[in-house]
């Protein structure tokens, strides 16, 4: 406690008693127990009101020893397989290191796809993201001094490349090197490109390049086979200074179903890693196509953003339309789009209405209303609204299809002039508006359904905007594509609705992604998440999990090859059958030598330094001499109030109460 403080109590006390002694002795002449008493409790009130106003306060000093963190990062990836004892040997040293542990906090750490506690590895990890491993570490350790050991053979597959990322980390990163350092020849096949679908009768690409990493001059050569029938083969020439090939051809679809394509390359003589030397992937072949008419009388990159997301299918066709296109031209369309019509669209009206064709309507600023309203029954749209923006929401009870994936993070407005819209037939509300934060009944994409037709109304212009924001999202336009694709498939599919609805494809390139997805509605099509489904497969039943507003079940401990599955309804007699294909792929297994050269620029960007697992004793050394990693001391200070002052107020109150009742008993007052 302070002296000045000290002094002020007593100073206190002396008044306190000053002025009792006035009031109780001096000039008076009275004596005795009472008077006491009496001067006591005027006293404590008194002394207890002058601390009160005083405050006097303690100060508490703690002194601290902050060590710095020391995280053990270690690769759990199955490219590793054949370190393990290195792995296990250098993470022990480091750990059990006395000296390090007297120094530093250590924590362990393994990662593959995701950061996880290092409670033990196994080597099994499909996926390396070291860029993700390294960010989660700096979220968690942002505050305090630390320094990461990372075991790695520097190999990623997935994620943001981690030798751009030192720039962005504030600790230190020590790399030791795992794995085989030396360079052996290789050949490698890689970045296949084709079509998932195939038409029939018709000849389909394919594109690969085949990779070669040596010195030498390389005579290759290279076969592609379907189904394991051989329908392409070519001797290309690789060295030092041609270390690429690119080869393109084209094969012929000749029966419908899933075609395996396997791509194999030559192995060389003094090749280790043989299994990046083929590539498989699968094509289906289809005999259907569904062609699409954009009917439109203006230009608009609305229509481009719609061919493209429409096209990526090669299941659909498409063909933009004027107007006043011949009914030929009409004839081929399976499924209209119609953008902003105006007066200038009756005639087509008028052909799908004869024909009975399913429509998407796009309304806009352009749009005739009174032209809409009139031509056609499905649906009247409130006029003389002026144009505003609108943003999409997600009606979450929406369940004519899944669109689980479907997100409008960030999606910007949209321009419309509709009022409220009524429907003739049974309708749903896909998305509803959101006008300058409120959000509105009224659907801003719906579904409607009459005499059998369907039509699809979208009332907004600008969904080009869409789907550059789907790519500014996910860096690519799978969002808004396959939000398209699922409409279009809606509205070409006239079977019956089916309360069980199960997506899974064809071909899982590796079992690590590998999911089968189903949504089920009750009687009144409501979808019912207390069902019970199971999927059938190999004698087994695996339970379907619910997600949201859908059931999935994970594949990922499938092994790869065919097979037969069904999804059944327990307590029902409905179930949906199919097939799939797991492909043996591995892709840490793609790599059998280390990128050294990528860890090396990390460590010297984060201003640490590279090792091998024979450097353990170095790393150790370099540690315990780093000045920059001593513990640090830290004092903190802690003041608090030498009295409660609640127990203070109750002090004086009881003083002065108890001095009251004592003059009134003895007639005082």
């Amino acid at each position: 406690m302070p002296l000045q403080t000290i002094l002020l109590l007593i100073l206190a006390a002396l008044v306190a008693l000053a002025i009792v002694g006035f009031q109780y002795f001096y000039k008076n002449k009275k004596r005795g127990n009472t008077i006491i008493y009496l001067s006591f409790f005027r006293f404590l009130a008194l002394f207890g009101l002058f601390v009160l106003l005083i405050n006097p306060k303690l100060t508490k000093k703690e002194i601290t020893i902050e060590k710095t963190n020391l995280v053990v990062l270690v690769d759990n990836s199955s490219s590793l397989t054949d370190s393990r004892n290195t792995i296990e040997n250098s993470v022990q040293e480091i750990t059990q290191n006395q000296k390090l542990q007297e120094k530093f906090t250590i924590q362990e750490y393994s990662f593959g796809e995701s950061l996880k506690s290092l409670d033990s590895f196994n080597l099994q990890e499909k996926q390396t993201d070291i860029s993700q491993a390294l960010s989660a570490i700096s979220e968690i350790y942002n505050t305090t001094n630390t320094a990461v050991v990372l075991l790695t053979d520097g190999n990623q597959t997935i994620g943001e490349d981690y030798e751009f990322l030192g720039n962005k980390l504030k600790f230190p990163v020590y790399p030791i090197v795992i794995g085989d350092t030396t360079k052996y020849e290789d050949v490698t096949v890689n970045q296949v490109n084709s079509n998932k679908y195939a038409f029939l009768k018709n000849k389909f690409p394919l594109e690969f390049y085949v990779n070669y990493q040596g010195q030498n001059n390389r005579s290759v050569p290279v076969t592609v086979a379907i189904n394991g029938k051989k329908v392409f083969s070519e001797q290309i020439q690789l060295s030092a200074t041609q270390k690429s090939k690119r080869i393109t051809t084209f094969l012929e679809a000749n029966a419908v179903g899933v075609k395996t394509i396997t791509i194999n390359a030559g192995i060389l003589s003094n090749e280790k890693n043989t299994k990046n030397n083929s590539k498989t992937i699968a094509v289906e072949v289809i005999d259907e196509k569904t062609n699409v008419g954009i009917v439109s009388n203006i230009s608009h990159p609305d229509i481009g953003a719609l061919k493209k997301a429409i096209a990526t299918n090669e299941q659909r066709s498409v063909t933009i339309l004027k107007p006043d296109n011949t009914r030929l031209d009409l004839d081929e369309i399976d499924i209209f789009i119609l953008y902003q019509p105006d007066i200038s669209f009756k005639k087509v009206y008028e052909f799908i209405q004869n024909k009975k064709t399913n429509v998407l309507v796009i309304e806009g600023p352009k749009t005739d209303l009174n032209f809409l309203n009139t031509i056609q029954p499905s649906f009247q749209i409130e006029t003389g609204y002026p144009v505003q923006e609108v943003f999409p929401t997600i009606n979450s009870s929406f369940n004519s299809y899944d669109l689980s994936d479907f997100k409008t993070n960030d999606f910007p407005p949209l321009l419309t002039k509709s009022g409220e819209v009524t429907f003739t037939g049974v309708s749903e509300t896909v998305l509803q508006m959101q006008i300058r934060g409120v959000n509105y009944p009224n659907p801003l994409f719906a579904l409607s359904e009459a005499d059998g037709v369907k039509t699809a109304l979208f009332l907004g212009e600008g969904v080009w905007k869409w789907r550059l924001q789907s790519f500014r999202n996910d860096r690519n336009f799978e969002n808004f594509d396959q939000f398209i694709g699922k409409l279009l498939l809606y509205l070409s599919d006239n079977k019956k609705k089916n309360r069980l609805n199960v997506e899974n494809l064809s071909i899982y390139e590796g079992s690590s992604n590998a999911k089968i997805t189903a949504t089920y509605f009750d009687e009144t099509f409501v979808f019912d998440p207390t069902a019970s489904l199971v999927l059938q497969v190999n004698n087994k039943e695996i339970p379907l999990l619910v997600k949201g507003n859908y059931f999935e079940v994970d594949l990922s401990d499938f092994e790869p090859g065919n097979y037969s599955f069904t999804v059944r309804v327990l307590n029902s007699n409905i179930s949906k059958s199919g097939t799939f294909e797991i492909l043996d792929f591995d892709v840490e297994q793609q790599f059998t030598t280390t990128n050294y050269r990528k860890l090396e620029k990390l460590a010297n960007a984060t201003q640490g330094k590279l090792y091998y697992p024979s450097q353990i004793d170095l790393l150790l050394s370099d540690f315990n001499k780093n000045l920059g990693f001593l513990p640090v001391q830290k004092s903190n200070e802690n003041v608090v109030s030498l009295i409660d002052f609640k127990i203070l107020l109750a002090l004086i109150i009881a003083a002065l109460s108890a001095e009251w009742f004592i003059r009134k008993f003895n007639g005082l007052i």
